[in-house]
């Protein structure tokens, strides 16, 4: 092809009369170029993502120096930081996916590390967090003690809380004492305490104590209580001794017990037996005193000493008489006899 191109161009120029060399302009390479369509198209890189944390505690301060660490789905890591003055630290060109993130410390001794969480990853985008550090929860020991010497008393039961919450009950065992652990959300939180349950024996301690607890630090709660007071028990010696005095209808005390005492006859009485008294005077001695008569003191074995002494006078008149008549019937016979003889 080249060649006709030449020998086309030397007849043209010999009919002009010149004898030139003039090279063709539409001279073609053998091998055609490659068009552009044919050229491979170029896959352009995913586009990435990036993480960036922010610390704060629950009052809302910055945290810090807190660390933190990224894994993958496979569990590998893919980052690890720490936050700066601002409490921030980014991950930046992560692969779009699933990550874990971990705090493995708060970078502060007041406080504890959060939770694990997931994060999500996605392209061209920043996944912004704010992670809440709590503060370490404060030691409590419960105290209940005898208010007069101090002895510490089992079986307390106090209620510990903040504002209208209660946030931890504790009862002291066999050594007085109780302790646990009271989440606080400040540097400096306050809390009250109520007893609801006295120790046995004594009453219960109705004041509500207030005290103030930071996070780790340990506190003491005591509350007082005083015993039960109880009535105390009559003195025999106070009571008054009360004895009736003796109606007359009241019987005597028998012979032998001890509190009869034998009592003279009454004044003007007479050793002359009544008809009551026969029979009296006829009982044995060692039969016991018949009842009185209703309205009379009784009568002791004393009294039967005059009535004895009556009856035998009696006796003796009775036979002195009886003599008299004798004496005196016997010169009426004499005489009776003198005449006779006559």
């Amino acid at each position: 092809m080249h060649a006709r191109l030449v020998r086309s161009a030397a007849v043209a120029v010999a009919a002009a009369g010149t004898l030139t060399w003039a090279p063709a302009v539409s001279a073609q390479t053998s091998e055609p170029s490659p068009s552009a369509s044919a050229a491979p198209a170029e896959t352009p890189a995913p586009d990435t993502g990036s993480v960036e944390i922010t610390t704060k505690d629950t009052a809302g301060d910055v945290l810090p120096g807190a660390t933190f660490l990224l894994l993958d789905s496979a569990g590998q890591e893919t980052g690890r930081g720490k936050t700066d003055a601002q409490g921030k630290v980014s991950f930046p060109d992560l692969t779009p996916g699933v990550y874990r993130l971990k705090e493995t410390a708060s970078g502060s001794p007041l406080h504890e590390v959060a939770a694990d969480q997931d994060v999500i990853v996605t392209p061209g985008a920043t996944t912004r967090l704010t992670i809440t550090d709590p503060f370490k929860a404060a030691k409590v020991l419960l105290e209940a003690k005898d208010d007069k010497n101090g002895k510490l008393l089992p079986g307390a039961t106090v209620n510990i809380g903040t504002g209208a919450s209660t946030l931890l009950t504790l009862t002291t065992g066999t050594n007085g004492t109780a302790s646990g652990e009271l989440p606080v959300s400040s540097r400096k939180t306050q809390f009250w305490a109520k007893e609801i349950k006295a120790p046995a024996g004594y009453d219960l301690y109705k004041p509500t104590k207030t005290f103030t607890a930071g996070p780790g630090a340990p506190v003491t709660v005591t509350v007082t209580n005083a015993k039960t007071a109880t009535a105390p028990k009559p003195d025999p010696s106070d009571t008054p001794t009360h004895k009736p005095s003796r109606t007359p209808s009241t019987p005597a005390d028998k012979p032998g017990s001890g509190t009869g005492e034998a009592k003279p006859p009454p004044q003007g009485a007479t050793d002359t037996p009544s008809a009551d008294s026969s029979s009296a005077a006829a009982a044995p001695v060692g039969d016991a005193t018949p009842s009185a008569p209703t309205g009379s003191l009784a009568r002791t074995g004393a009294d039967a000493t005059p009535w004895l002494i009556g009856g035998a006078a009696a006796l003796i008149a009775a036979g002195g008489g009886a003599l008299a008549i004798v004496r005196l019937s016997r010169p009426d016979r004499s005489t009776d006899d003198g005449n006779t003889g006559n």
